[in-house]
C-alpha cells in the first residue's frame, strides 16, 4: 500500500462513543477507532505511517454520512466506503476476508483462516483480525470464538457485543 502525502484526522459522535476518523488526501480512510483507544491508534499510525502525523480536520461527507447511516441501520452503507491502509499481505488478505461477512453474520476465528486460504494459521488470523486498523468498516466484531463466545474486541466486548446486537447478530 502506498504512503500517503497526508493524514486528516476528524470526531464524530456514534452510540458507543466518540469515533475518530483517520482519511487520507484522497479522501479514503485510513483508520477507524474510538476516542478512548486513542493511544492504540497513535500507535498504529506510528507504525504504518511513521512520523507522518494527522492534521485535524473534516473527513469526506460521503464517510460521516455512511457512519451516521451505519448507525441508523443501513448496515451496507459502509460496503462501498474506499479505504486503504498498510499492513503485511496476510493482514490484508484478512481484513478483506472481514469486509466479506454479512453484516448480521459471524463466523469463528478458524474459519476467517479457511477464508484466506490458510486453514491452520488460525491464531495469525486472530492476530491479523486484532490489527484491523478499521474496526466497524472493516467488520472484525463479527469474528467470534469456536463456541460461539464474544472474544477479542479491540473496542472492548461490550461495544461488539452492541454492534452484534445491532446489526441482528445477537
Amino acid at each position: 500500500m502506498s504512503r500517503p502525502a497526508r493524514l486528516v484526522l476528524d470526531r464524530a459522535p456514534s452510540p458507543i462513543g466518540e469515533l475518530l476518523i483517520v482519511t487520507d488526501e484522497t479522501g479514503a480512510l485510513r483508520a477507524l477507532d474510538f476516542d478512548d483507544h486513542a493511544h492504540r491508534l497513535d500507535r498504529l499510525l506510528k507504525i504504518h505511517y511513521g512520523r507522518l502525523r494527522p492534521e485535524p480536520g473534516a473527513a469526506p461527507i460521503a464517510i460521516r454520512e455512511a457512519l451516521s447511516a451505519y448507525f441508523g441501520g443501513a448496515f451496507a452503507a459502509l460496503n462501498t466506503l474506499p479505504w486503504a491502509t498498510n499492513g503485511t499481505a496476510f493482514q490484508q488478505a484478512v481484513w478483506t476476508a472481514l469486509t466479506q461477512i454479512p453484516s448480521g453474520q459471524t463466523i469463528t476465528y478458524s474459519e476467517l483462516a479457511r477464508r484466506v486460504g490458510r486453514p491452520a494459521a488460525v491464531r495469525a488470523a486472530g492476530h491479523a483480525n486484532g490489527a484491523n486498523p478499521l474496526g466497524i468498516v472493516v467488520p472484525c466484531h463479527r469474528v467470534i470464538g469456536l463456541n460461539g463466545a464474544l472474544t477479542g474486541y479491540g473496542g472492548g466486548i461490550e461495544r461488539k457485543r452492541w454492534l452484534l446486537a445491532h446489526e441482528g447478530a445477537l
